[in-house]
C-alpha cells in the first residue's frame, strides 16, 4: 500500500450530502482530504499501523457544520465569564435581571461598567403579563446606583441601560437619536433607558473599546464552543469600520487583525469567511461608497478588472498580513449592508401595518420612503459593479422586495457570472422575491433557531398569520432559492441541532406550539442548509460541504442514528467528534 489513511471511520451512517444524499458506512481521511467513501471492504485496506480507526457503532458521520451567519467575536463577548447571561432560561423575569446585576455589582470595582447579553422581553414574566411593560432604567437603578449598566437584547437591535450609564453617555430628555435609531421615552418624555437600532451607538461611543486581548479571548471562547458543537466553518457577517459602534467594536475592523493573528498562530480551529461592514445600521449611499473604497483595499478584495470568476474572488481574498494565508481558512467574501431593523422593534419595513399601526422603514439615509429605496439601490449597484458579493440584512417583506429588486437591477446593468448575493434573515420573504432570487442564482440566509425563539412573541406584532409564515423554508426551497441556515449568534446559540429540529417541526421554544406547519422541510433538506448550501454561499461547494473524495476532511460525528431519530430528540444528540482539515479539534470518544 503506497499511502495509508490517517483516519478511518467504520460501522456508521456516513451521510455524504452529495447530489443524491447517499449514505455510506465507512470513510477514510488522508492528508486532510477525504480519500475514500464506501463500505467496510472499501476502506479497511487503507488502514495502516499509524491509522486511527474510529468504530462509529452506528453513530452518524456528517460534513462539518457550516453556520453561515455567526458573529464570532460578539458571541464570545456575550457569554460568561465575559458577560452576564440574561437569556432564557438563565433569567425569567425583570426581577431576575435585577438580581443578576446586583450580584455583579458586588464582584467588580466601583464605577466599572457591567455588561449583560440576551434579555428578551418575550421571556420576562412582567413583560409577558403586560405587553406594555418594557424594561426600564428604573429596574436597574436600585441594584446599581453607581455602576453604569449596559444590557444588550438577544437580537442585538436594542440596548437597556441604567441611569448612571445615561448620565455618563449624556442622554436626557433633550437628546436626539441618530438617524435610523430611537430613544424610547415615557409619557412624560423622559428616556426610559431603552435604545433601539442606531441609537445604540450612543452607548458604544461611551464605552471603552475592546482591547486586543479581550477580542482574542472572545474568539477563542467561541472557537471552543463551536468545536464542541461540530461547527467547522462560519461566516462573520460584518466586520469593519461600520462595526466600530456595535458591541464595543466587536464587529470593528480591529477584529480582522485578531483573526489574522489566530490563524498565523495555528489557533483558528474553524474556517472563517468574512463580510466587510463599510458602514453601520444607518448610513447614506455616499458614506457607504466612500467607506467601501477605503475598507476594501486591493490586498483584501479583488478589483472588478481582475475578477474573472467567483472562485478567483475567494482565492484572492486571504486576510493574512503577509499575503500567504490559506484562503480556505480565512477569507473575505463580500460586503454587508443593513436595509431595515427587526420585527420585535417594529423597525422591519413591512407592506402591511403592524398590530397597533406603523410599517417600519428602511434604516438608510433619506427622509421619504422613495429616497431611502434609492439609497439602497445605489449601495447595491456600487458594490455589485465593484465585484463584491452582497449580504443584505432585510427582515420585513417590503425591505426584502426592495433588496431583491436592487439585486436584479444591478445584475442587469452590470452582468457578472455567479455573484451569489443573498438576503440575510429573509423573515418575511415574498413569492416575488423568491422568484427573483431563483432566477438570478442568488440566495437567502435564514435563521431557524430565531424562529424557534420568537415564534410565539411575533404574533403580537404581526398577527398569527404572518407570524406563522415567518422564515418560509418550504416555499423558498420549492421556488428554487438556495437557502443557507445560520444562528446569528449571539442572538441565539449556534446549536444547529435545534435548527434542524425547528425546520422539521416548526415548534416554538416558549410553548411548543406549531408555527406554520406548511413551511416544514425534511431532514435531508435541513442538513443541506447547514452544509453544502452554506458552502455555496462561501463559493466553496466544490471543496467542502459534503463527504466526497477530494473534498476537505471537515467532519462532525453525532452519537446515534440521526436519519432515524425523532426530530424532537435531535437537539439532545451529543456531538462526540469534530475534525477540521483532517485535524481532531473535539473528541469525547477518547475521554
Amino acid at each position: 500500500m503506497d499511502a495509508y489513511a490517517d483516519l478511518v471511520f467504520l460501522g456508521g451512517r456516513v451521510v455524504t450530502v452529495d447530489a443524491e444524499f447517499s449514505v455510506a458506512s465507512a470513510l477514510a481521511v488522508t492528508g486532510g482530504i477525504i480519500s475514500a467513501v464506501g463500505g467496510r471492504d472499501d476502506i479497511v485496506p487503507l488502514v495502516g499501523p499509524d491509522t486511527r480507526v474510529v468504530d462509529l457503532r452506528g453513530a452518524t458521520l456528517l460534513p462539518g457544520i457550516n453556520d453561515s451567519h455567526l458573529h464570532g467575536c460578539a458571541f464570545g463577548m456575550a457569554t460568561p465569564p465575559l458577560s452576564l447571561d440574561l437569556g432564557h432560561p438563565a433569567v425569567s423575569s425583570l426581577a431576575d435581571v435585577t438580581e443578576a446585576v446586583r450580584e455583579a455589582v458586588g464582584r467588580v470595582p466601583g464605577g466599572q461598567w457591567i455588561t449583560g447579553h440576551g434579555w428578551d422581553a418575550g421571556y420576562l414574566d412582567e413583560c409577558v403579563a403586560d405587553p406594555s411593560r418594557l424594561p426600564s432604567r428604573c429596574d436597574l437603578d436600585a441594584a446599581s446606583p453607581d455602576h453604569p449598566v449596559v444590557l444588550y437584547s438577544f437580537s442585538g437591535h436594542a440596548t437597556w441601560v441604567n441611569s448612571k450609564a445615561m448620565e455618563l453617555i449624556g442622554i436626557d430628555r433633550h437628546s436626539v437619536a441618530p438617524p435610523g435609531g430611537a430613544i424610547v421615552v415615557d409619557e412624560a418624555g423622559e428616556p426610559t433607558g431603552l435604545l433601539h437600532e442606531g441609537a445604540q451607538a450612543l452607548v458604544q461611543n461611551a464605552l471603552p473599546p475592546l482591547s486586543r486581548q479581550e477580542r482574542t479571548d472572545a474568539i477563542r471562547s467561541t472557537l471552543a464552543t463551536l468545536a464542541r458543537l461540530g461547527v467547522t466553518s462560519y461566516t462573520e457577517p460584518g466586520l469593519g469600520p461600520g462595526g466600530d459602534g456595535i458591541m464595543r467594536g466587536a464587529l470593528g475592523a480591529e477584529t480582522l487583525d485578531v483573526y489574522r493573528r489566530l490563524l498565523a498562530d495555528g489557533e483558528l480551529t474553524a474556517r472563517v469567511g468574512v463580510l466587510l461592514l463599510p458602514t453601520g445600521m444607518a448610513s447614506t449611499a455616499e458614506e457607504f461608497t466612500r467607506s467601501l473604497s477605503t475598507s476594501a483595499s486591493p490586498t483584501e478584495l479583488t478589483s472588478p478588472t481582475e475578477l474573472t470568476s467567483p472562485t478567483e474572488l475567494t482565492s484572492t481574498t486571504a486576510l493574512g498580513a503577509s499575503g500567504d494565508a490559506d484562503p480556505r481558512r480565512l477569507a473575505i467574501h463580500g460586503v454587508k449592508i443593513f436595509a431595515d431593523g427587526i420585527v420585535p422593534n417594529k423597525t422591519a419595513w413591512m407592506h402591511e401595518p403592524y398590530v397597533g399601526g406603523g410599517c417600519g422603514a428602511l434604516c438608510v439615509g433619506g427622509d421619504l420612503d422613495d429616497e431611502r429605496v434609492d439609497e439602497i439601490r445605489a449601495m447595491v449597484r456600487h458594490a455589485h459593479a465593484a465585484g463584491h458579493q452582497l449580504g443584505v440584512h432585510a427582515t420585513g417583506d417590503r425591505a426584502i422586495d426592495t433588496v431583491t429588486d436592487a439585486f436584479a437591477e444591478a445584475a442587469a446593468e452590470h452582468p457578472r457570472p455567479d455573484a451569489r448575493h443573498y438576503v440575510i434573515h429573509g423573515d418575511f420573504i415574498t413569492a416575488h422575491s423568491m422568484k427573483l432570487l431563483a432566477a438570478h442564482g442568488f440566495g437567502v440566509n435564514m435563521n431557524p433557531t430565531i424562529k424557534w425563539t420568537v415564534a410565539d412573541m411575533e404574533e403580537e406584532f404581526v398577527g398569527a398569520g404572518r407570524a406563522a409564515y415567518a422564515w418560509p423554508y418550504r416555499d423558498a426551497i420549492d421556488a428554487g432559492v438556495r437557502v443557507a441556515s445560520g444562528s446569528d449568534a449571539p442572538v441565539t446559540s449556534p446549536d444547529w441541532r435545534q435548527g434542524v429540529a425547528t425546520m422539521m417541526l416548526r415548534e416554538s421554544k416558549a410553548t411548543g406550539r406549531v408555527s406554520g406547519p406548511e413551511q416544514r422541510i425534511g431532514l435531508a433538506e435541513a442538513i443541506r442548509t447547514y452544509t453544502i448550501d452554506a458552502a455555496w454561499q462561501d463559493f466553496a461547494d466544490d471543496w467542502k460541504g459534503s463527504l466526497e473524495p477530494g473534498k476537505v476532511a471537515d467532519l462532525c460525528v453525532l452519537d446515534g442514528d440521526l436519519l432515524g431519530a425523532d426530530p424532537h430528540d435531535i437537539p439532545g444528540m451529543p456531538v462526540v467528534l469534530t475534525v477540521v482539515d483532517g485535524q481532531v479539534v473535539h473528541d469525547t470518544l477518547r475521554d
